[in-house]
C-alpha cells in the first residue's frame, strides 16, 4: 500500500533507477551535438539525414540539416526555412509544442509530464506515453550525462530515430544563433 501511495504522488513511474542523463536534461536543457535522423516507412523506404543542433534554456533551438533545412526558435517564434525552395514559415513556439508535443523533448523537457506519463524502464531508457490520443509514444535513451537517442513513430507511420552523435553541454551561445535572417528572395508561407 505505501508503494501505491508513493506512485500516486510521483508523476515519474519507475521500474528502475532514474538515469542521470534524464535528471540533467530536465534540470538544464543545454545541449549541442551533430546528429543523424533516420526514417523508415513503407512509402519512402529508409532515409537518413545529418545535421547539427544547439539547444539552450528558454526554448532557444537551432537545428540545421546538412542538406539545407533550418529550424530556429528564439523561445517565442519557431521558423522553418527550406534553402532548396527558398521558403520559410513561422509559428509561435507554444503553438508548435501543442501540435508537436515531441518538440518538448528539446525545448522544455521539464514540462513533459504535462503531456506524457514518464516511465523509467529497467534498462535505463525513458518511455513517454501520451496522456491523450494522437501523440506518439517516445523512447529516450542516454549515454553518460546526455540524451543520446530519441525514437518515435510519426503521423505517417514512419519509424523515426534522432541520434546525437557527439553530445556536449555548450558553455554559451550567441543570441544571434537563434534569430533567423531571411536570405534575399525568401518566400514566406502564410503570413510572414
Amino acid at each position: 500500500m505505501p508503494r501505491l501511495a508513493l506512485c500516486l504522488v510521483c508523476p515519474l513511474l519507475s521500474a528502475g533507477p532514474v538515469p542521470g542523463w534524464w535528471s540533467s536534461l530536465k534540470a538544464s536543457p543545454k545541449l549541442e551535438s551533430p546528429f543523424v535522423q533516420s526514417s523508415e516507412s513503407a512509402v519512402f523506404g529508409k532515409l537518413k539525414r545529418t545535421g547539427h543542433l544547439v539547444i539552450m534554456p528558454g526554448g532557444r533551438v537551432r537545428v540545421s540539416y546538412d542538406k539545407g533545412l533550418l529550424v530556429v526558435s528564439d523561445g517565442r517564434l519557431l521558423i522553418q526555412y527550406d534553402a532548396a525552395t527558398r521558403t520559410a514559415q513561422r509559428a509561435s513556439l507554444a503553438a508548435c509544442q501543442r501540435e508537436m508535443p515531441l518538440l518538448g523533448v528539446l525545448v522544455a523537457p521539464a514540462t513533459l509530464e504535462r503531456t506524457y506519463r514518464v516511465l523509467v524502464l529497467p534498462d535505463g531508457r525513458v518511455e513517454l506515453v501520451p496522456k491523450v490520443g494522437g501523440t506518439p509514444d517516445v523512447i529516450l535513451e542516454g549515454k553518460g550525462a546526455f540524451l543520446w537517442r530519441v525514437s518515435w513513430t510519426d503521423g505517417t507511420g514512419a519509424a523515426q530515430t534522432l541520434e546525437l552523435t557527439h553530445p556536449r553541454m555548450p558553455s554559451s551561445a550567441s543570441p544571434a544563433l537563434f534569430r533567423f535572417q531571411a536570405p534575399a528572395g525568401t518566400r514566406w508561407a502564410g503570413k510572414p
